[in-house]
């Protein structure tokens, strides 16, 4: 069978695979508060205001919840679809779904340009098996993000190889890789390969001008929106949600304090233990083969994403999707190891290193039956509230409950809510309604204040205000 035929039925079988669940709310136990996120601002474009220049949230209590944050390009889809559907939470699961599998393919005829169809299938093959198996098919940028950069450096290489002026590959080249580093900033540092493209020599200096100048003006909407537009936000709005990176000198210190974890979200979270064994095999092989098409490329890009884990600091060991930028590289570099052992051997090994990724990933087709029963929260609360009457929730700093209760508020510790001038000042700034959760994303507590309404297993909502 032809290897593209192959690599588009492989990627077909397992874009099908992920559609089991694909309804499911966010709810699943891995990353659910950042979906919430996501999705709470394609809501609110759907409900409040559609302008993307604004995006909003639902836990900033009685602001607008107008804040900066990541380009909303996956929140804009989301809101574009509802047009003519209406609102689906799971729009944007189908949405990342559908563009990260189309990023595999890219991806796949990328490393074709260079090396062998059989690595380029390989490559593909253990990207698909990565933490990408599961997070594509979550509301979430990641995934989404780099998708686009692998396509901007697909027609950036296709620029390159045409032996005339391409204005078209140019062009595409310059818009996905805006798209992609707007999407989500760290995604860009993927795109530090080309400078071996505009310092070859080989290469015509036109061609090499223009790739610079168009890889300059793609940069220019994410510089404007992440340090002038996003922090203006922040300042007119007062409300922070977006997380911007530590300090140098702040990062490497927390990197250096919580090393293990660190480590770990590269030999386990990425591509698991069997598929970091073939990542060492291959960054071993090239250093050791003598050839000169791979470990520059490698080292360059080690030394960009090392940017980017020092500048997230204590954020990257804790939060598994920080590793997902690099796990291109990781497949690719694993696929070239492979290069290195029998044919029949090395297909075995990728099938492994897939058995091993897909039975710990799994899960994420599952949402738990606790979890589930806050779905009847939006309801329950329409029962006794006014859409529009601000909530306070116990979950902490987890958004997920207010997303799912379809209101906007406050959320808080039990310790918080537990006193009384707290709880007060919140009244005092319009709050009408505290739910507290029992069993998911809170524990049982009585509020000092208020008049309960209504008492299940799993939550009680209390009035409260002025009127109470």
């Amino acid at each position: 069978m032809p290897v593209r035929t192959s690599i588009i039925l492989f990627l077909t079988a397992f874009f099908l695979l992920r559609l089991i669940g694909i309804t499911n709310p966010p709810l699943e136990v891995e990353h659910n508060w950042r979906q919430t996120t996501v999705a709470m601002v394609a809501r609110n474009f759907v409900e409040v205001d559609a302008n993307p220049l604004y995006p909003r949230i639902d836990i900033a209590g009685e602001k607008t919840g107008i804040t900066g944050m990541e380009f909303p390009l996956l929140n804009y889809l989301i809101y574009l679809v509802s047009l003519l559907f209406g609102y689906e939470h799971w729009y944007g699961r189908l949405i990342n779904l559908v563009v990260s599998t189309i990023g595999c393919f890219y991806f796949f005829k990328l490393i074709r340009e260079y090396w062998s169809d059989q690595m380029a299938l390989r490559a593909t093959m253990l990207l698909t098996f990565s933490i990408w198996f599961e997070f594509s098919r979550k509301i979430m940028p990641d995934t989404f993000s780099m998708s686009l950069i692998i396509i901007a450096l697909y027609w950036a290489v296709r620029f390159t190889k045409r032996t005339n002026f391409a204005w078209k590959e140019l062009a595409l080249f310059a818009c996905f890789a805006s798209l992609g580093v707007l999407s989500k900033i760290p995604s860009g540092y993927l795109l530090a390969v080309l400078a071996f493209v505009v310092f070859d020599t080989s290469q015509p200096l036109q061609k090499r001008g223009a790739l610079t100048v168009a890889g300059v003006v793609a940069m220019v909407p994410a510089v404007w929106w992440y340090f002038y537009w996003s922090p203006h936000l922040v300042d007119t709005y007062g409300f922070t949600h977006f997380f911007s990176g530590r300090s140098w000198g702040t990062g490497i210190r927390q990197i250096g304090e919580n090393l293990h974890m660190t480590l770990k979200k590269f030999y386990d979270t990425a591509l698991k233990f069997s598929g970091f064994a073939l990542f060492l095999w291959g960054a071993y092989k090239s250093v050791v083969s003598g050839k000169k098409d791979v470990l520059p490329l490698f080292l360059l890009a080690n030394a960009a994403f090392l940017i980017i884990v020092f500048k997230s600091g204590s954020a990257f060991p804790k939060h598994s999707y920080y590793i997902i930028p690099f796990v291109p590289v990781m497949a690719w570099i694993a696929a070239y190891g492979l290069e290195f052992i029998p044919r029949k051997w090395a297909m075995a090994l990728v099938v492994v290193v897939g058995i091993e990724g897909i039975a710990n990933q799994q899960h994420d087709f599952r949402i738990k039956e606790s979890e589930m029963a806050l779905m009847n929260l939006e309801n329950d609360l329409d029962k006794f509230t006014e859409t529009a009457d601000l909530v306070l929730i116990n979950s902490g700093q987890l958004p997920t409950p207010m997303y799912i209760a379809h209101r906007k508020g406050w959320v808080m510790s039990n310790e918080e809510i537990m006193h009384t001038d707290t709880l007060q000042k919140q009244i005092d700034r319009g709050l009408q309604v505290i739910v507290i959760l029992k069993k998911s994303y809170g524990t049982e507590m009585v509020p000092p204040l208020g008049t309960r309404v209504l008492n299940n297993d799993d939550y009680a909502i209390y009035r409260v205000g002025k009127e109470h």
